[in-house]
């Protein structure tokens, strides 16, 4: 079994939304996020968050299985090899692909989510004009978390 380094995300945040694992972005970071809920180190993040909801959505994956799986301490390899045969809906290279490019776009879509976003970036970079995505709010959201000047 490959071990892994569990995030204390109180200390540092996840990997970026962008980061992508066999092709999923957002994967990385929910894993993460997962591994940090586990060991009790989540601080602010949340694990199965809407974000994180809509990968387990397109993937077919339910949130506690891939929480039993990542208790087993298994490496990001063996989570993957795990979500692709666990997996309801399976999806090939392509499609895979174009989900995570249409992720790294999203953009909030409604009111409630465009208040709670714009509260956010009010917050941690309020003289930024060039946020617009949830990649982007969420990758300055972390930087500045963690003691970074937007």
């Amino acid at each position: 079994m490959a071990s892994h380094h569990t995030p204390d995300l109180t200390q540092q945040p996840p990997r970026s939304p962008r980061v992508r694992l066999g092709g999923y972005s957002i994967l990385p970071r929910m894993l993460d996020k997962g591994r940090a809920a586990i060991a009790g180190k989540s601080g602010e993040y949340h694990y199965n968050c809407p974000m994180d909801q809509r990968l387990l959505t397109f993937l077919g994956i339910d949130a506690e299985a891939l929480t039993k799986e990542l208790a087993t301490g298994h490496g990001d390899g063996e989570v993957l090899a795990w979500i692709q045969k666990h997996a309801k809906h399976q999806h090939n290279e392509a499609e895979t692909g174009a989900w995570s490019a249409q992720a790294e776009q999203r953009v909030p879509s409604d009111v409630e989510s465009r208040e709670f976003f714009h509260d956010i970036h009010r917050k941690t970079a309020p003289k930024r004009e060039d946020i617009a995505t949830w990649f982007e709010l969420l990758d300055v959201d972390d930087y500045v978390t963690f003691g970074g000047k937007a």
